[in-house]
């Protein structure tokens, strides 16, 4: 899927709402949805707890925190791409808290111009953290099958009294000979023998 095709779901955490409505101006349907709106953070913990979002971004400071520290969480809890937007004289000092954590941040006031390069850096953030996340499952799934294939392995040699290798090699030659894969054939093993 295209960059240009991807549709990206926006957690706002801002409590103006000239802020809101300029960057509801900046995210059309077609390519963010759904969007939606909070004014605290205590608000967006809870939003974000219900489901999960592709960007968040937070407007500081917030009447009930400035939003340091649910950056950093949101950033460090999922596939998340974080945008901290923040008073200029307090950037430098915030960045330098945020920015290990993988938090983007912006000083604030700020131009369209530069929202909108920030968006679209948060899309390659997001594509990059996505391609991780499939790597990430793919490598589970394989351990998944190894675990399967071993527990299989070791039903074979207790109530077969094969060796390792030979259960090995049958559950090989069973996947070759009938075209499935180890894991089918090991899953045939442990219903059969448990």
């Amino acid at each position: 899927m295209s960059l240009k095709e991807r549709v990206y779901s926006v957690l706002i955490v801002s409590a103006a709402e000239s802020f809101n409505d300029a960057l509801s101006a900046l995210l059309p349907e077609a390519k963010y949805s759904p969007v939606c709106f909070v004014s605290s953070i205590s608000t967006a913990k809870r939003a974000y707890a219900e489901r999960a979002f592709d960007y968040v971004i937070i407007n500081s400071p917030l009447p009930d925190d400035i939003g340091t520290r649910f950056a950093i969480d949101t950033c460090n809890a999922k596939g998340t791409i974080v945008l901290l937007m923040v008073r200029t004289d307090l950037h430098a000092e915030i960045y330098d808290k945020v920015a290990e954590h993988g938090v983007f941040t912006l000083p604030k006031p700020t131009s369209k111009p530069t929202l909108m390069t920030a968006l679209n850096w948060m899309s390659s953030a997001r594509e990059r953290l996505r391609k991780t996340e499939k790597k990430t499952l793919s490598i589970e799934e394989k351990m998944e099958e190894i675990r399967i294939v071993n527990r299989a392995k070791w039903l074979l040699i207790s109530e077969l009294k094969m060796d390792e290798q030979g259960a090995h090699r049958y559950i090989e030659k069973q996947a070759m000979d009938r075209c499935i894969s180890k894991r089918a054939v090991a899953e045939e093993i442990i219903k059969t023998y448990s």
